[in-house]
């Protein structure tokens, strides 16, 4: 086993930024750590690597039928992505025909992924969500009329019928059945798609990758908009995980070993993470729960098993993970055994639990876990900044990484923030026009996102993520709303009650908050409610209500006026709906979507006359 590193000197370079500041007040930001000109050529060049290097080396693990593990290692990976790409060059595939994935992560998912890059074929992960959790399959239609695909794969196949069916029309390619399907319904078997093996002819096409292949469509959430496709390419892809190894250099001693639900049709998952793990020749086990009521008891069965050394996750997964950490002291001692840090993104976490965090990680290995994050998106690959260092509070999103310049353009009391470097995307896929309105004169992307410094004197402290550009808003008084920071301080004044926040008030003399409430942490606060006590008894306890209204009424006394606070708050019965937008699979929630969608509860919360279901500051309802 690889030592654990704690000590974060040892695991990460020192943070150097260069400035650049311009006569009108723009500031350019750059990594002091120069970024090489020769990296890797392509995500295949890894494959091939550890192959040779380390064949016998665990690479991916999933549940199988009889919840054991499945594992197969890195020689095993490469014979069999050999033996699909060999199928899939009989296809007639390219960018113009790419390979679509439907289903959610596994082993297959990943081999069908690596064959198709590995002979230069884009392969798109499309969020399950789209097929599984849609009526109409609207956005799964957009997907598959813009990319026209010759390959689709769907596992289990009958399970994706009703959208194989939606989609029928909109396509010409090959569906393939994935292992677990019982119905092929005139489908290929994947079994099909390894039964020859022609490696001159793969390796052939292998040798024709350059850089400027396109690796992978990923898609936009489409939360505004139609699904956009946004083309990765295999420089994108290397070049980020090339600043990664000069920000992360602890990596080349302690290979990284995950135990990973974040889907693979999302850059977190799908870029950052899997090929993490795939250029350092590490571990992926395949978590096949979510932190959902309805799959965290997987999550946590799997973590009780596997030990992590990297851990991966979105807020709204920790939210839910720090209380069972509390609860079960050998779910705990193995979760930090051999962890050397703790990885957010998605959202800031919430102060108290980087707290919790930290106190029980010191209570069962000594140390504080390292806690870091980073910023970035589906169009550059996705990291644009990392905190490779111990930062000194939650939401820093570290500085610019090697190779990346950050441009900061003063916008109204923000500062916007732009983005140019080889991780940036050239563009959407068949959609010229929204490609060509989404860079600067000077070619930078803009990303529509706002940050701050956490100390200007010290810019090597980091940065903060200060909200989306558009999601700001001013009362009538004219004070501007900073919906980013107000949200958290929102879900960390309400713990444990409040699992997310949208905040209200456009146009309006006050602020509201539309508060998600985590449901197992209220029915805690209710002892004598039973079990199955319904939704409007629990939301309507005396005791979740105080807890709503106590971190209200400490949210105003910290001072800073009116654009500071909540004077009204009102609690969801109705989760945020990932098939309408509101919410991605991942945990991140669509402010602008959710408000027009609830239009008339914000209406309600706002009325004149406050009705006994709405929090305010002052009552005691």
């Amino acid at each position: 086993m690889d030592k654990v590193i704690r000590d974060a000197e040892r695991m990460f370079a020192k943070s150097v930024v260069d400035i650049e500041t311009r006569e009108d007040g723009t500031r350019v930001l750059r990594s002091g750590i120069p970024l090489p000109d020769s990296y890797s050529r392509c995500v295949g060049d890894w494959l091939e690597h550890w192959a040779q290097a380390r064949p016998d080396s665990l690479y991916l693990a999933e549940r199988d039928e009889n919840d054991e593990w499945r594992k197969i290692t890195y020689g095993e990976v490469r014979r069999r992505v050999v033996g699909i790409a060999t199928w899939l060059l009989g296809q007639h595939l390219s960018a113009e025909r790419p390979v679509v994935i439907l289903s959610d992560n596994s082993i297959e998912h990943a081999l069908l992924s690596l064959a198709a890059m590995h002979i230069g074929v884009p392969v798109s992960s499309i969020s399950p969500g789209n097929s599984l959790m849609s009526k109409d399959h609207a956005k799964l239609k957009g997907n598959i009329e813009l990319l026209r695909p010759g390959v689709i794969y769907a596992d289990p196949v009958e399970r994706f019928a009703p959208a194989l069916a939606a989609i029928r029309g909109l396509h010409d390619g090959v569906v393939v059945a994935g292992r677990s399907s019982k119905v092929l319904d005139g489908a290929v078997p994947f079994s099909v798609l390894e039964l020859a093996s022609d490696e001159s002819a793969v390796m052939a096409a292998f040798d024709k990758i350059t850089s400027d292949t396109i690796g992978k469509f990923l898609f936009t959430s489409g939360s505004v908009g139609s699904p956009k496709a946004v083309i990765n390419t295999q420089r994108m892809m290397c070049s980020n995980q090339m600043a990664k190894e000069l920000v992360w250099p602890f990596l080349a001693e302690n290979r990284p070993v995950l135990v990973e639900w974040l889907p693979w049709s999302h850059t977190f998952g799908g870029n950052h993470n899997f090929n993490l793990v795939l250029r350092w020749g590490g571990t992926i086990y395949i978590d096949d729960g979510k932190p959902t009521p309805a799959g965290l008891d997987k999550t946590i069965r799997n973590l009780r098993e596997v030990a992590p050394t990297l851990y991966f996750n979105v807020p709204r997964a920790y939210d839910m993970l720090v209380p069972l950490l509390r609860q079960d002291r050998q779910l705990c001692e193995t979760f930090f055994s051999r962890l050397n840090l703790i990885f957010y993104a998605g959202a800031a976490l919430p102060h108290h639990l980087w707290e919790g965090l930290e106190v029980l990680s010191e209570k069962v290995t000594g140390t504080k876990v390292t806690m870091v994050s980073s910023w970035g998106s589906t169009e550059t690959a996705p990291t644009c900044t990392d905190s490779h260092f111990e930062a000194e509070r939650p939401g820093v999103i570290g500085v610019p990484v090697p190779g990346v310049a950050l441009k900061l353009v003063p916008s109204a009391d923000k500062l916007e923030v732009r983005v140019k470097g080889p991780n940036v995307f050239p563009g959407y896929w068949k959609q010229p026009d929204i490609t060509a309105r989404s860079f600067d004169e000077e070619g930078y992307y803009m990303i529509g996102d706002a940050v701050e410094f956490l100390d200007e004197r010290y810019p090597e402290k980091g940065l903060l993520f200060d909200g989306r550009v558009g999601e700001d808003f001013k009362l009538l008084t004219g004070t501007w709303v900073h919906v980013g920071a107000l949200r958290v301080a929102g879900i960390d004044a309400m713990k444990p009650v409040a699992q997310d926040i949208v905040v209200t008030g456009h146009d309006r003399d006050e602020i509201g908050f539309l508060v998600f409430p985590n449901i197992p942490e209220c029915r805690t606060l209710c002892p004598d409610l039973p079990p199955d006590a319904p939704m409007i008894d629990l939301l309507m306890n005396p005791a979740v209500r105080q807890r709503v209204r106590q971190g209200m009424a400490m949210m105003k006394q910290t001072g800073g006026g009116s654009s500071t606070y909540p004077s009204r708050a009102l609690l969801m019965a109705e989760p945020p709906s990932v098939e309408a937008g509101e919410i991605t699979d991942k945990g991140y929630i669509n402010q602008r979507v959710t408000l027009s969608r609830r239009a008339d509860l914000v209406e309600y919360l706002h009325a004149d006359v406050v009705d006994k279901t709405v929090i305010t500051v002052h009552s005691a309802n």
